[in-house]
């Protein structure tokens, strides 16, 4: 018996977390297609991220499902996804676990922002979990970006210089969070 409380495998492996991004039809009865492949293989639901006000470019909605299994089930559990027709867009171990939210004010249109996201994720020990974009006077103007990052534990401050430089070298501004013990 595990000293931690947690359950073993036949093979004694403890469950692992781990994220698996989706993408989902926006049609009823599709989410919970989505979970059915997961509990049938042994899979524990931790969280589910689903924001039906997001589109993918393929006109779906994203969902993001933390789980957790034993590490010799989870191919298993992808698999059993797709087997269903279920497009599975990332499946890996969960590596983040603080959350921080980060304006960006600039000509982020022009300086291409799906560039600037792409080197963010690359470059941080960073997810990108949430994106608002404002561009009210349009995108040849000035716009701003509230960026949701989850970050591994303790690297809150390596994504946040990964961030500043990319922004100082694309002339973006950065507005960072208050971090605990700031006054």
């Amino acid at each position: 018996m595990p000293q931690d409380g947690q359950t073993e495998t036949d093979g004694g492996e403890r469950p692992q977390a781990y994220t698996v991004r989706l993408e989902l039809a926006d049609e009823p009865g599709q989410l919970l297609a989505a979970l059915k492949p997961i509990a049938d293989n042994g899979g524990n639901l931790l969280s589910i991220f689903h924001e039906r006000g997001n589109i993918t470019p393929r006109g779906r909605i994203p969902v993001e499902v933390d789980l957790e299994c034993p590490p010799d089930r989870f191919e298993g559990i992808v698999d059993a996804l797709r087997g269903e027709g279920i497009n599975v867009i990332q499946a890996g171990a969960e590596r983040y676990g603080e959350e921080l939210s980060i304006l960006l004010v600039g000509h982020l249109v022009d300086t291409d922002l799906s560039d600037t996201l792409h080197r963010i994720e690359e470059s941080a020990a960073a997810s990108l979990s949430d994106l608002s974009l404002s561009a009210p006077e349009g995108t040849d103007e000035p716009s701003s970006a509230r960026l949701r990052l989850a970050t591994r534990p303790g690297q809150t401050e390596a994504a946040l210089e990964s961030l500043r430089t990319i922004a100082a070298e694309k002339e973006l501004h950065v507005i960072e969070p208050l971090t605990e013990g700031a006054k």
